[in-house]
């Protein structure tokens, strides 16, 4: 319970990043766009068609920096004080932590065991910590695993906590000798430590490969005769933290759960694990608060709980209406250090708005948003109203929307009044969990209009925009250093897959009910719903692809597609401008150029192949051809065999910390490599061209006055962005482009090399 005097310190405090230089940058850009279009306007009749198609991609350009420069227009965030909780708060609230994982071959079980551990050490009361596992591929090494963490972790985090330990995942912590000190107890618990995680990760290592431990163990027995896809649900307390009084060598609740598979049934893929979670937590412990990451991101500041609450237990705003709490989704082992600048500065635009966007991890939300109030639906002091009453808590409409569970029913209208949790023994709860977890459960329910949200493969994305669109706000917090890291897909197909998903499932949410397209009279802002639009506007693939063939089109069709004397400065200060700008942002945040070189790069090639299959993925389905499934990207091991040490080390901040020597992409013979490869060949073909015209000296400026200068410097732009693809032309094995892959895209060139010089 919170105290209520008013002259004690806030517990956090929302902090502006407002900058008018920022502005006026911005601003500068957005009139350069439009002074190139109305350029083009002045002399579309003067020119070919050439020219209405560079300025059709140009709109869309400066369509999307208008909607950047509205989002980014008023940045914020919360800053929490964490250290003031202990006297505001007499009695924190209870929180229940949500780790998915579905493959053990994808997601290895030791990254979970990692991610694990360090939620279960954090600086927070263990009696109110309670952990879920669920487990789509209903693994027994993944069960196996757990009971043996569960293990490691009774001297894991006392020991955490009694040196104050800040990195709690083994993997990481252990990457650094151990310091010479005079203090010898701490020294002999180090090693202690260290040995006693080297027997678990061998524990781990040796039981995937022998499953004799599977048939010696009663525990196992629910496991026997199961397939990922066809199984039975199982729910096992892994532990159960018996003494409930917060002692710092207790260990919070651990919880396995794997809902019931059938290969007929629709099971949503993550969506629907999120939604076994909800209802199992809700069974067992109901905490009003949720924590949900995902397998790979560990706990990387042991305050992030208490961080959280500090936003959701601040009395001088509003906090009912705050529905979640978003802290960015940063990486060890990362290529995406544009995604670090993109969170810096597009998420903190978006917090001044509404608040963040919820990116499905790292994510602290309020079960009684998730079980689908509005803002509407509470009074001042925070309790229902008498027509979210009626609508939520009468008899028939809890088991129309939650299911038929009374167990479960009972803990909804719980945690919808806020009422304490009684302590329980969760091994009685265990049938009522199993039930819940049926295929047919949901059926003729509401969930997936609440809860997580269905409909597309972006659960994140589609659930954001449902909560804002019901009136709730979000807040954005980014310590320093960050509170939760995790690992990439490697550079190259496992990335491009996993951004395929992202794109395919935001051009999903665009055309589904929770559009930010549609429903204006709803509760959210119209900034907000921009916010949305250019995080879903996945289609803007098409222009950029085709604005990286202009140059080479014109300069094989000798015609002009950038505009001639004095007005030829607009392009080169824009581009100047652009570049300098992403440049400065990288750099302000510890990046080196070459590190923004590497990122501009690797993120255009990604993102580009990733959307531009997206598009398709979403017209077959829409033709009924496909359906769109969820793959699940394949997660990098954190230790070797070799003393369990990860290779890796932390990226931002740290130009060495690139994953990626720049083109050492990894490539496939898959088509996803297929318009990159084209691309470089055609702007290749088109510079070699030029070069033996002017060579001949029969090159003229004619047929259009279009200056071959900047065309040219338009080809070389374009292959130095596709740099890791002219590197691939030369490379062998995993680095170089496979031979398939690169027939096709000369196929590819040689048609547009007819056709261009046809025309």
């Amino acid at each position: 319970m919170a105290d209520s005097s008013s002259s004690l310190l806030p517990l956090c405090e929302r902090i502006s990043h407002k900058s008018y230089i920022l502005r006026i940058v911005d601003l500068t850009i957005l009139v350069l766009l439009f002074s190139l279009l109305w350029y083009r306007i002045l002399h579309m009749c003067e020119n070919n068609t050439i020219w209405l198609v560079a300025f059709l991609c140009e709109s869309c350009f400066s369509f999307m920096w208008l909607i950047i420069t509205c989002i980014k227009w008023s940045p914020a965030e919360d800053k929490p004080y964490p250290n003031r909780l202990d006297e505001r708060v007499h009695d924190l609230p209870s929180v229940d932590m949500f780790v998915p994982t579905a493959d053990p071959v994808r997601e290895p079980p030791i990254i979970v065991v990692n991610t694990v551990l360090s939620l279960l050490a954090v600086n927070y009361p263990a009696n109110k910590l309670a952990c879920y596992v669920s487990d789509d591929g209903c693994s027994p090494l993944t069960y196996f695993s757990l009971k043996e963490a569960s293990k490691f972790v009774k001297i894991w985090a006392p020991f955490c906590k009694k040196y104050n330990v800040r990195v709690r995942a083994p993997f990481r912590y252990f990457l650094n000798p151990l310091v010479a000190t005079d203090d010898s107890v701490f020294s002999k618990d180090w090693k202690m430590m260290k040995r006693e995680y080297v027997k678990l990760c061998r524990k781990v290592e040796d039981a995937t490969g022998d499953s004799h431990w599977l048939d010696a163990d009663d525990d196992f027995e629910a496991f026997s005769n199961t397939k990922p896809n066809d199984h039975s649900t199982i729910v096992k307390v892994v532990w159960e933290n018996k003494g409930g009084v917060g002692d710092e060598k207790e260990v919070p609740h651990l919880v396995y759960i794997s809902r019931e598979k059938r290969p007929n049934y629709l099971h949503h893929y993550k969506t629907g694990a999120m939604n076994f979670l909800l209802r199992v937590s809700g069974l067992m412990t109901n905490a009003p608060y949720m924590l949900n990451v995902d397998c790979d991101m560990y706990a990387n500041e042991p305050d992030v709980v208490r961080q959280a609450m500090c936003v959701f237990l601040q009395n001088s705003k509003n906090s009912n209406h705050c529905a979640f709490v978003q802290f960015p989704q940063n990486f060890y082992d990362s290529y995406t250090n544009e995604l670090v600048v993109l969170q810096h500065y597009m998420k903190r635009g978006v917090a001044g708005i509404q608040g963040p966007i919820y990116i499905g991890s790292g994510c602290f939300h309020t079960r009684r948003v998730m079980y689908g109030l509005s803002s509407d639906d509470l009074e001042d002091d925070g309790s229902l109203s008498s027509v979210a009453s009626r609508e939520f808590l009468s008899e028939d409409s809890l088991v129309r929307k939650y299911g038929s569970s009374k167990e479960l029913v009972k803990s909804v209208v719980d945690a919808l009044q806020r009422k304490s949790n009684p302590q329980k023994s969760l091994a009685n709860l265990v049938e009522a969990a199993q039930e819940v977890g049926h295929c047919h459960y949901e059926y003729q329910t509401s969930w997936g209009n609440l809860g997580w949200l269905y409909d597309s493969v972006a659960e994140d994305t589609n659930t954001s925009i449902g909560i804002h669109l019901r009136g709730w706000t979000s807040s954005f917090i980014s310590p320093d250093p960050p509170a939760f890291l995790g690992s990439t897909p490697s550079v190259g197909p496992e990335a491009i897959v996993q951004h395929r998903r992202w794109a395919t499932g935001s051009i999903e949410v665009l055309f589904n009910k929770q559009s930010p397209l549609i429903g204006f009279r709803r509760k959210i802002k119209f900034r907000q719903r921009l916010a949305y639009f250019w995080v879903l506007m996945c289609i803007r693939s098409i222009p950029e692809l085709v604005y990286c063939l202009l140059p080479a089109y014109c300069l094989l069709n000798n015609s002009a597609l950038f505009p001639k004397g004095p007005c030829l400065g607009i392009i080169v200060t824009l581009v100047g401008m652009h570049c300098l700008y992403t440049l400065w942002q990288f750099m302000i945040l510890g990046f080196s150029v070459k590190s923004w070189y590497v990122s501009q790069s690797l993120w255009r090639i990604i993102a580009t192949s990733s959307w531009l299959f997206s598009i398709q993925d979403i017209i077959l389905k829409l033709l009924g051809i496909s359906k769109i499934g969820f793959i699940v990207a394949k997660k990098n091991m954190p230790e070797t065999r070799s003393g369990y040490e990860s290779k890796s080390k932390p990226s931002q901040g740290e130009d060495d910390g690139l994953k990626l020597e720049l083109g050492k992409f990894e490539f496939d013979s898959s088509c996803h490599f297929i318009p990159g490869t084209f691309i470089m060949l055609v702007n290749l073909a088109a510079l070699a061209g030029f070069l033996v015209r002017l060579q001949r000296s029969s090159y003229s400026h004619g047929g259009g006055g279009g200056s071959a200068l900047a065309e040219t410097c338009g080809c070389i732009s374009v292959v130095m962005l596709f740099f890791p693809f002219l590197k691939g032309l030369f490379e062998h094995g995993k680095y170089g482009i496979p031979l398939s892959t690169l027939s096709k895209a000369a196929f590819l060139t040689v048609l547009f090399v007819v056709f261009s010089v046809g025309k």
